[in-house]
């Protein structure tokens, strides 16, 4: 129960962390209370429901995407001591879970019964098309150096060299992926505030909003710390205690995907389908060989 308590409590401060660096980006200005404010704001509104929603998939959808991002962190050790779950095959239970995202945004973009929310979630249908390769293959590969799928063990191959010098390629891919599956700019189409007036968030407000916008940053800090897991050495590091660098590493790299998504315009959905199955998909491909050979030839 401490383990539990400890991981959810990080993931709390980290969304918190993210969401005043994102107001920070946005508006300019440092107000570390901003979130705290909006969220009580928002559970102070009224809670507006369609004229004629799919109830059930409407009310399940924000909650979903926030269990599937709690279920992912639940397998990603902070520490060696430090995990909620160590299974043996947590590697891929990480990426099944992942595969739940689309089933909440798809609800959440057919729930409404909207049309600026359906073709949000369908736009991430189209999104999971190209990118879920770009999760799963580089995630192999690190399995393939560690010869386990137990997520503390692929951690411990990393002592001598982390796998982002190791197989530098599957990084890039894989932090493409995960900046896709929290629909970060410039992969955020399902939601494209521009253009489909909020996408799945539009016809959410209330209390449902502030689930929905909680569990993307939960999502976007497990993502975060994954990448740390597979590919920065997870807890290792000098001087600092192990917990320590766990959590310096994700949120290094969930703030380098805030500051990425900023700089850098919204990509079509045929673009985004037709780099990834033509670059993506043989470039990760490539990236298994590599190490499969570095394996063969390196002890």
């Amino acid at each position: 129960l401490m383990t539990v308590a400890i991981v959810l409590l990080t993931l709390l401060v980290g969304a918190w962390l993210l969401a005043v660096i994102e107001a920070w980006l946005t508006t300019g200005r440092l107000r570390p209370v901003a979130p705290l404010l909006a969220g009580l704001s928002h559970l102070g509104r009224e809670s507006i429901l369609a004229r004629k929603p799919d109830r059930l998939f409407f009310e399940t959808a924000p909650v979903l995407l926030l269990v599937v991002a709690v279920l992912g962190a639940a397998v990603l050790p902070l520490t060696p001591d430090l995990v909620i779950a160590d299974l043996a095959t947590g590697a891929l239970f990480l990426n099944a879970v992942l595969a739940y995202v689309l089933v909440s945004l798809i609800m959440a973009g057919w729930g409404p019964n909207g049309a600026y929310a359906m073709i949000g979630g369908w736009r991430f249908l189209g999104q999971l098309i190209a990118y879920s390769m770009l999760i799963v293959m580089p995630i192999t590969a690190t399995a393939m150096r560690a010869e386990s799928l137990l997520n503390s063990v692929i951690v411990e191959s990393q002592a001598g060299l982390w796998n982002i010098v190791y197989q530098p390629l599957g990084f890039v891919l894989f932090f493409i992926a995960a900046m896709a599956l929290a629909f970060r700019s410039p992969f955020d189409l399902p939601t494209a505030p521009g253009e489909l007036a909020g996408g799945v968030d539009a016809e959410y407000t209330g209390v449902r909003l502030t689930v929905l916008r909680l569990a993307r940053l939960v999502m976007l800090i497990t993502l975060s710390a994954a990448t740390t897991v597979f590919f920065l050495g997870g807890w290792q590091g000098p001087l600092l205690p192990p917990w320590a660098w766990s959590l310096i590493k994700t949120l290094a790299v969930a703030v380098s995907m805030l500051l990425v998504g900023y700089y850098l315009p919204r990509i079509r959905e045929a673009d985004l389908l037709g780099w990834c199955w033509k670059f993506g998909i043989p470039l990760a491909l490539l990236n298994i060989l590599i190490v499969g050979l570095l394996i063969l030839v390196v002890p």
